[in-house]
């Protein structure tokens, strides 16, 4: 079974100034680390590194540095045989599932941030995920991280965990 950690939103170093203990902990044994913008400085994918491997793309506000440092605009690849797509902003909340169907035909999951509101909805044929914030929680009750556990092409279990 491979376990992965999902972060959006840190916004380094404004927000993220070292990795939370809480958020640490979610990520010793992770197999993969998936971050899904809005990093703001590479640093912070050097210290994700440190744990797993991470897989990045770039949010509005990260610059050429963390596009450096391997963050495309999406990304797709699968995670033990399950098709994934990745993009920061999904758009309006209405009709999401539909366009991110049509945006990625042949992934299961999407994995997004930016609205920092955590969000695991499935419709249209697709998978939505959104871990939220782990340091930036705005209007939601805690700073949240995602973690999913996929075996065989299919996800076992999606969760979303507060770390604040």
């Amino acid at each position: 079974m491979m376990r992965v950690v999902v972060l959006a939103d840190t916004h380094a170093p404004r927000r993220w100034r070292g990795c939370p203990p809480a958020v640490a902990a979610h990520l010793r044994g992770a197999d993969l680390i998936l971050h899904a913008g809005d990093v703001c400085v590479p640093s912070v994918l050097d210290e994700l590194a440190a744990y797993a491997p991470v897989k990045v793309v770039r949010g509005n506000n990260d610059g050429p540095d963390v596009a450096a440092w391997g963050a495309p605009e999406t990304l797709e690849f699968e995670l033990a045989g399950l098709p994934v797509a990745m993009i920061h902003d999904s758009g309006q909340a209405a009709r999401r599932t539909a366009r991110m169907h049509r945006r990625f035909p042949g992934a299961d999951l999407v994995v997004f941030g930016h609205s920092h509101i955590p969000m695991d909805e499935t419709g249209d044929g697709v998978r939505i995920f959104n871990p939220g914030s782990p340091t930036d929680r705005r209007r939601q009750p805690h700073g949240t991280v995602g973690l999913l556990h996929v075996e065989d092409a299919r996800i076992v279990e999606a969760r979303i965990v507060p770390v604040t």
